[in-house]
C-alpha cells in the first residue's frame, strides 16, 4: 500500500474532531490530500481542541478562506502573527520580529507602500530584460545528458540571484540570502523536527541583522535608489525602521522569504507537474503561448505558501460556525486551491485551465503578496527560455519534499536535460 492510500484509509477512520491537518510529515510525504478533502466536505471550518500548536481553526474551502482573508478588521494578523506556531512571549530565540506582513490597518498599508514601488509595472518593466540575461546564463550551462538537482542548479540559483538584484546585495554573497530565507521558517512547530539548534538559528539571524545595518546605513546617507533597502531608509514611513531591531529585521527577513520561497518552489514544483502530467506537457511543446496561464496553474497546483493564519477579534460566524474572540484561524492556501467546486479536477495539473488564476495561492485582500507580479514574471520568462532549449526537463528520480506546514519546500528534483 502506498504512503498516499494508507493516509486515505486513516483519514476516512479518524474521528472527524480529531483531524490535525498542521503535522508536517504530511507535507514532507505529500499526503495531505485525503485530509483536506474530508475536511472541505464534511467540515470546512473546523476545530480542533488540541495539537502541538493549542487549539485553532482549519478553513479549507476556497470560498470561506476568501471571506477571512478579505475580512482584515475582524481577523487580525498582528495578533498572534500570520504562521500557526504561537510567539513565545521573552523568547528571543524564537524570533519572529516583525513586519508590514504581521501588521493590522493602517500601519500595514503605510509600510508596504514603501516597497511596493520595487515591483510596479514600470520596474518590472526594466527588470525583465536582466531576469531574462540571468535566466539564460543559468539554462546554458547546465550539464546536459547528466543528472542533476534542478532545486539546486536552477530553482535557487535564479532566485538568489533575484534577491541579490532587488536587495542591491553582494552577488557573490548572494546564497546567503536564501539561507536565511531558509532559516527563517524553519522552527520545530513548523518543521517537526524537535533537533533544531534554536540558538545557533539565532546567531545566524544575528549575523542577517548585522549585513543589514551596515548595507541600511550606506544606503540612508546615498541618494534614494531603487533596491528595496533604500526604498525603506529614504522613506518617510519607515525611515527610522532601523531604530526597533524586531521590525527592522522581521521586514528585511520578509522580503527575503517572499522573493525565495514562492518562486523556487514553483519552479521546482512546475517541472514535477509536467513530469507527472505528460500530457499537458505535450500540450506546452504544441502551444508555448500557454505559457502565462500555466504559470499561473502550477501556483495554484504547487501553493508554495501551505498556510496563513490570524486571530478573530471578535466572535464571528463563519461556515455556521461559532469563532470566538482570540481564537487562531488557519486558512490552508494548500486546500482552497485544491477546492473541485472551484476547480474540477483540482488534483491535476491543466495548462490551459480556464479560471487557473482564480487561486488563492498568493493570498486575497490588503495582504495579497506584493511580489506576484515578478514570481509570474520570473516563472515565465524562465519557461520561454526552457521550451526554446529542451523538448523534456525529465525527472529520472524521487523528488524529496521537506516536512514544513507552512512553506512546501521540496529539497531535491533529480532531473535530466533532453535538447530539441
Amino acid at each position: 500500500m502506498t504512503k498516499l492510500a494508507d493516509q486515505q484509509v486513516n483519514a476516512t477512520a479518524t474521528p472527524l474532531e480529531n483531524i490535525d491537518v498542521s503535522r508536517p510529515e504530511l507535507f514532507e510525504n505529500d499526503t495531505w490530500q485525503p485530509w483536506f478533502e474530508r475536511l472541505r466536505n464534511e467540515a470546512p471550518v473546523h476545530y480542533l481542541k488540541d495539537s502541538v500548536n493549542g487549539p485553532f481553526w482549519s478553513v479549507s474551502s476556497h470560498e470561506l478562506i476568501k471571506e477571512v482573508d478579505t475580512n482584515n478588521t475582524v481577523f487580525s494578523s498582528e495578533v498572534g502573527g500570520i504562521a500557526i506556531v504561537d510567539p513565545v512571549p521573552g523568547n528571543a530565540e524564537q524570533l519572529q520580529g516583525e513586519s508590514f506582513i504581521q501588521s493590522d490597518e493602517p500601519k500595514h498599508t503605510k509600510q508596504r507602500q514603501a516597497v511596493s514601488p520595487s515591483v510596479a509595472p514600470k520596474n518590472l518593466a526594466e527588470l525583465e530584460p536582466l531576469i531574462r540575461e540571468r535566466v539564460i546564463d543559468i539554462l546554458d550551462n547546465l550539464p546536459v545528458g547528466k543528472t542533476f538537482n534542478w532545486v539546486d542548479e536552477v530553482s535557487i540559483e535564479l532566485t538568489a540571484r533575484m534577491l541579490a538584484t532587488l536587495f542591491d546585495f553582494p552577488y557573490e554573497d548572494r546564497h546567503k540570502l536564501v539561507h536565511w530565507s531558509d532559516i527563517t521558517t524553519a522552527v520545530p512547530e513548523v518543521t517537526g523536527d524537535s533537533s533544531i539548534d534554536m540558538s545557533k538559528r539565532y546567531e545566524e539571524l544575528m549575523e542577517a541583522a548585522g549585513v543589514f545595518y551596515g548595507l541600511w546605513a550606506e544606503r540612508a546617507a546615498a541618494p534614494p535608489k531603487f533596491d528595496l533597502i533604500s526604498m525603506l531608509a529614504h522613506n518617510e514611513e519607515t525611515k527610522n525602521m532601523n531604530e526597533n531591531p524586531g521590525l527592522f529585521l522581521g521586514t528585511l527577513l520578509l522580503l527575503i522569504v517572499g522573493g525565495n520561497d514562492t518562486t523556487r518552489n514553483s519552479i521546482s514544483g512546475g517541472v514535477m507537474a509536467l513530469n507527472q502530467f505528460p500530457d499537458e506537457y505535450q500540450k506546452l511543446r504544441d502551444n508555448p503561448k500557454l505559457i502565462p496561464n500555466m504559470v499561473s496553474e502550477m501556483i495554484r497546483w504547487q501553493t508554495p505558501v501551505i498556510h496563513m493564519r490570524r486571530t478573530a477579534l471578535e466572535d464571528y460566524e463563519l461556515g455556521g460556525k461559532l469563532i470566538k474572540a482570540g481564537d487562531k484561524v488557519v486558512m490552508w492556501y494548500l486546500s482552497g486551491n485544491r477546492d473541485e467546486t472551484v476547480f474540477p479536477d483540482a488534483d491535476r495539473l491543466i495548462i490551459d485551465r480556464p479560471n487557473a488564476r482564480s487561486h488563492v495561492a498568493f493570498g486575497f485582500g490588503v495582504h495579497r503578496c506584493m511580489g506576484n507580479r515578478l514570481a509570474e514574471m520570473q516563472l515565465t520568462i524562465l519557461w520561454e527560455e526552457i521550451m526554446k532549449r529542451f523538448h523534456t526537463v525529465e525527472l529520472v528520480e524521487d523528488v524529496v519534499r521537506l516536512p514544513n506546514n507552512f512553506i512546501r519546500g521540496i529539497k531535491s528534483v533529480p532531473v535530466r536535460l533532453h535538447p530539441h
